[in-house]
C-alpha cells in the first residue's frame, strides 16, 4: 500500500467516523454546552480554559456515544429512507460491531473525561446517553410521545454547561434545562413534518397526532410560545444567578416572536416548504439566544 493509499484510507475512516457521531449534531451540541459553562463560570467559578476544553471533548464523545448506538439499533430501518441509507452502518461500510466497539470507546471516554470536571457533569451526560438511547431510539417507531422523552437528553447540554462550570445543579441550570426542552418541540415537530413521507417509510411516529394536521400546528404554536416565556425568565430576577438585562429580553423577546410568526405561517399553508422554513428559524433562534445570553453576562 502507498502513501496515497494510506491517505485515502485516513480520509475514508475520519469520513466514517464523522458520519456515525453526526458530527454536525454533535458539535451543535457542544456549542451549547460550551454557552452553559461560560453562563455559570463567575468570581466564585472562575474560567478554565481545561475545563472548557475537557468539556467539549467529554460532551463530543457523550452525543456522539449516543449517535452510533441509535444508528446500530435502527440500522434496519435507516436502509428504508432516503436520508439515512447511506449511513455508514446501514450501506454495509463499517460492521456493527465496529460501531459497537467505537460507541463503547466513546461512552467510556466520555463518562471519563466529565466526571474530571465533576461527577454530577459526568452523571448527567451518563444519564443524556442512556434516555437516548435505551428509551427514546426505541419508543420511535412505537408513539409520537418519543419525542416527548427525546426532549430530556436533548436538553441537558445547555445546563450541562452550567453544572460544569459550577458543580451545581440549582434554579440556574434548570432554567437552561427548561428553554432548550421547550425548543426540543417546534425544532423536531418541524423536521418530522417535512421529512413525513420518509419518516413513514421506516415507521417513525414524530408528529404528536402522528399527522400533518391543524392539531399538530397548534402545538408547535403552543410550545414556541412557551418556550418564549421561558426565554425571558431570567429577566424577573427568580432564576438565582443567571439574569438577563431588560434590553437583552427584548431581544429574547424579538426572536421568540420571529420563530412564533413561522410557526404561524406553518399553521396557516400547511406544507413542508413551510416546516423547513421554520425548522431553519429554530436553528437560529437557539444559537442566536445563547450568544445573547453570553454577551449580556460579560458586557453588562
Amino acid at each position: 500500500m502507498n502513501a496515497s493509499d494510506n491517505s485515502i484510507s485516513i480520509t475514508s475512516l475520519f469520513a466514517d467516523f464523522k458520519a456515525l457521531t453526526k458530527s454536525g449534531l454533535a458539535i451543535s451540541v457542544v456549542f451549547s454546552s460550551v454557552a452553559g459553562y461560560l453562563l455559570g463560570v463567575s468570581d466564585d467559578n472562575p474560567f478554565r480554559w481545561i475545563t472548557l476544553v475537557m468539556l467539549s471533548i467529554g460532551g463530543y464523545c457523550m452525543v456522539g456515544a449516543s449517535n452510533v448506538f441509535n444508528q446500530i439499533i435502527e440500522k434496519d430501518l435507516d436502509v428504508l429512507m432516503d436520508r439515512t441509507k447511506n449511513r455508514p452502518v446501514p450501506a454495509g461500510k463499517v460492521s456493527v460491531r465496529n460501531a459497537f466497539i467505537l460507541g463503547v470507546v466513546l461512552t467510556v471516554a466520555g463518562i471519563a473525561i466529565l466526571y474530571s470536571i465533576n461527577p454530577k457533569t459526568a452523571m448527567f451526560g451518563a444519564i443524556s446517553i442512556f434516555l437516548y438511547t435505551s428509551i427514546y431510539t426505541p419508543l420511535k417507531t412505537i408513539t409520537p410521545l418519543s419525542v416527548f422523552v427525546g426532549a430530556f437528553p436533548g436538553a441537558i447540554p445547555y445546563m450541562l454547561g452550567w453544572v460544569a462550570a459550577t458543580n451545581n445543579f440549582g434554579i440556574e441550570a434548570g432554567t437552561l434545562f427548561l428553554i432548550q426542552f421547550f425548543w426540543q418541540f417546534p425544532h423536531f415537530w418541524s423536521i418530522g413534518w417535512f421529512l413525513f413521507d420518509d419518516y413513514k417509510k421506516g415507521g417513525f411516529f414524530m408528529l404528536p397526532t402522528g399527522k400533518k394536521d391543524k392539531k399538530t400546528a397548534l402545538q408547535i404554536i403552543l410550545y414556541t410560545v412557551w418556550l418564549t416565556v421561558a426565554s425571558v425568565l431570567p429577566v424577573t430576577g427568580l432564576t438565582g444567578e443567571l439574569r438577563l438585562s431588560y434590553i437583552s429580553a427584548g431581544l429574547v423577546l424579538l426572536l421568540g416572536v420571529w420563530m412564533l410568526v413561522y410557526a404561524v405561517k406553518l399553521y396557516n399553508k400547511m406544507d413542508a416548504p413551510a416546516a423547513k422554513r421554520l425548522m431553519l428559524v429554530s436553528v437560529s433562534y437557539i444559537s442566536l439566544l445563547q450568544v445573547i445570553y453570553i454577551l449580556d453576562k460579560f458586557i453588562r
